[in-house]
């Protein structure tokens, strides 16, 4: 029996989605701007996003060889897509964003908690 993540390909999966996601809001791209717009994310946070999203991926990637860390990172992943799924519903946004990008993204890391670790 191993300590470490098994299958670890998910975890890299997940890592490399984030990491995009962390360079797509560098300078969000119009569909990132529209949705923070959407769902009334405040400008003067945008910025740390690409901080958060980047962080994720590293502790994504350290938990493959730290499962603790991967444990701790993949379910503040889920926090967040569950908070994001909040924010879009409260803004009765109830379109794209909210059923591909925010649960479909929720999904993915939840399968990866369960499956991974």
């Amino acid at each position: 029996m191993t300590l470490l993540p098994d299958p670890s390909w998910p975890i890299l999966v997940l890592a490399l989605i984030t990491f995009v996601d962390g360079i797509l809001c560098l300078r969000p791209a119009a569909f990132i701007a529209q949705c923070f717009m959407d769902v009334q994310w405040p400008r003067k946070y945008w910025r740390l996003m690409p901080v958060i999203k980047f962080a994720a991926a590293a502790g994504l990637i350290a938990g493959i060889w730290m499962p603790v860390l991967g444990i701790v990172t993949t379910s503040c992943l889920v926090a967040y897509f569950l908070v994001a799924i909040a924010g879009h519903v409260r803004a009765h946004d109830f379109g794209r964003n909210l059923f591909v990008n925010a649960t479909g993204m929720l999904l993915i890391c939840v399968a990866t908690l369960i499956f991974c670790f």
